[in-house]
């Protein structure tokens, strides 16, 4: 496979994955205070309220460097099937980790279908790939 179509494959998976960043980012300095904690807030509280955050974060960077480093074997269609697993996994523990430390109702059921959805496609890929060896 040419190393410019390696390089297009990865970066088309990564696109959602480094856009998702990027919003989050955003959305996190927006919300972030303007002053740091008072003294009297307990340091459990502000880390059960930031655990979620930091283990999505370092999930996705995790993935991240899992479908950078995952050699291309030189199968269009392999290399699609195996980097999209790892994007889709890293769906299903960012969608755990929302159930985990996630408040809002509404997002709790999205992360839910989300953990059913990308199971499936998990799934398919992993058969996908079991016929190809």
């Amino acid at each position: 496979m040419k190393r410019e179509t390696c390089k297009s494959i990865r970066a088309l998976c990564l696109a959602p994955v480094t856009a998702l960043y990027l919003v989050s980012a955003s959305a996190q300095a927006q919300t972030a205070p303007a002053v740091p904690p008072s003294a009297g807030m307990h340091q459990e509280h502000m880390q059960k309220g930031m655990g979620g955050s930091a283990d999505m974060k370092q999930s996705m960077m995790t993935g991240m460097d899992s479908m950078q480093k995952m050699p291309m074997s030189g199968d269009t269609d392999k290399d699609f099937a195996m980097m999209m697993k790892i994007h889709h996994q890293q769906a299903v523990d960012m969608a755990q980790m929302e159930l985990a430390h996630g408040k809002s109702p509404a997002m709790k059921a999205m992360a839910k279908q989300i953990i059913a959805a990308q199971k499936k496609e998990i799934a398919k890929f992993d058969q996908w790939l079991a016929k190809q060896k």
